[in-house]
């Protein structure tokens, strides 16, 4: 897929790694990480089949966040040259992967900063390996959440908890994450992987269209009235009542044998 975002397909799971472990898979404001995750993101929508997708980073850091040497670089630029950067650059990796109907599932291996934890929070679910750690650290470089952190991290954890943790910068270790419900599963370094690829396992078990239509209501569900939730429910569930996998499913529980799903 590109030099920094690794594209591996086993069946029906992608995993997505981010493999620039020498710089701690720092993003850059534009460029190649945004990029690749934009490219990742569209194959992966318009690969039907793909029914669960795992990020990770490479070496011993989910991601540092935003790279600090691009930062510099932008010294005594315009502010509204800034501004334009961030919407053509790391503002599109949000809309990209967070807008992904397919369930996403961050395996984070170890410290998830700034940026990093913010991408974090664009999956679905997370799971913490045991050396991860966690922080909203922007405000420690001198800058604000440019990528979605201030609309991510309150969904995540609560308003409470996303303030403080926007406004010290501190960090999190793995247990206070599981606390706080920043990550709902806690497992040691060596099994993060494998409990990752089970998990993607048992969700890829189940009817693909239906699996993207569950996570487009939960999405939806965050800003929508409950009438309009129920609307678009109502819709959605008219077309999932239509497909072969529900009829398939609902006769492989009356035959008492496990269903086998096709995505139609």
């Amino acid at each position: 897929m590109s030099d920094f975002l690794l594209f591996e397909r086993d069946g029906p799971i992608v995993t997505l790694t981010m493999n620039a472990p020498e710089r701690r898979n720092a993003l850059a404001i534009e460029g190649g990480s945004t990029d690749a995750f934009v490219s990742a993101c569209r194959r992966i929508a318009a690969e039907p089949d793909v029914r669960a997708v795992i990020l990770t980073g490479a070496g011993s850091a989910f991601s540092a966040g935003g790279d600090l040497k691009s930062m510099r670089e932008r010294f005594g630029m315009p502010p509204a040259a800034i501004r334009d950067s961030y919407r053509r650059g790391i503002q599109q990796i949000p809309l990209a992967l967070f807008e992904l109907d397919v369930p996403t599932i961050a395996a984070v291996n170890g410290p998830a900063i700034g940026a990093g934890l913010d991408l974090a929070c664009m999956c679905d679910i997370r799971i913490g390996a045991e050396s991860s750690s966690y922080a909203e650290s922007f405000v420690s470089v001198g800058i604000v959440p440019g990528d979605g952190g201030a609309w991510l991290l309150p969904r995540a954890v609560g308003h409470s908890r996303a303030a403080e943790m926007a406004f010290t910068g501190d960090r999190l270790d793995a247990r206070a994450a599981l606390e706080c419900g920043l990550i709902s599963r806690l497992v040691p370094d060596a099994e993060l992987m494998d409990a990752a690829r089970a998990l993607a396992a048992r969700i890829a078990r189940n009817p693909p269209q239906v699996l993207r239509m569950t996570k487009r209501l939960l999405r939806e569900g965050q800003h929508m009235r409950l009438s309009s939730l129920l609307e678009m429910s109502a819709a959605f569930q008219a077309l999932a009542h239509t497909t072969r996998d529900h009829e398939e499913a609902v006769n492989a529980w009356f035959e008492k044998r496990p269903p086998r799903f096709e995505g139609c």
